[in-house]
C-alpha cells in the first residue's frame, strides 16, 4: 500500500487565508507548504515540486498569472487551483488560458477546494518514488 501523501503548496500574500487552507488541506490528510509570496515559492522549485499548487493571482512583486507563466515554462506539468478575490470575466479568461484546472472566488467553499485539488491530483498524477 502506498502511503504518499500529495503535496500541495498554498501561495497567498494574504496571512490569515494561509493559515485557514493549511488547516482545511492537513484536516483533509494532504501535506501543504505555504508561500507568502510568488517569488518564494518559485524559489522553492529549485529544491522540490509539490503535486499541485493553490494560487492566489493578485499578489505584490510576482502575481499568480507570472507564476503560472513560469510554470508553464518548465518540464514539469503542475496542476494549478486558482482562488481570487479580485474575480472578472478578464480575470478567469486568462487564468483558466493559462491551464489552470480550477478557478474558484474567495471566500472559497472548503469542499469545492478539496474537489478541485482531487481533480487536478487524479488528472495530473505525479510519480510516487
Amino acid at each position: 500500500m502506498n502511503k504518499y501523501r500529495s503535496l500541495i503548496a498554498v501561495v497567498d500574500d494574504e496571512e490569515p487565508i494561509r493559515k485557514a487552507l493549511k488547516r482545511l488541506l492537513r484536516s483533509a490528510g494532504l501535506e501543504v507548504e505555504t508561500f507568502p509570496s510568488g517569488v518564494e515559492f518559485l524559489e522553492s522549485l529549485r529544491t522540490h515540486w509539490p503535486d499541485c499548487v493553490v494560487l492566489d493571482l493578485h499578489m505584490p512583486v510576482v502575481s499568480g498569472f507570472e507564476v503560472q507563466a513560469r510554470l508553464a515554462e518548465s518540464d514539469v506539468l503542475l496542476p494549478v487551483v486558482i482562488i481570487t478575490g479580485h474575480d472578472s470575466d478578464e480575470t478567469r479568461a486568462q487564468a483558466l488560458a493559462g491551464m489552470a484546472v480550477a478557478y474558484l472566488r474567495k471566500p472559497v467553499n472548503d469542499q469545492v477546494l478539496l474537489d478541485a485539488i482531487e481533480l487536478a491530483l487524479s488528472h495530473y498524477p505525479r510519480p510516487k518514488g
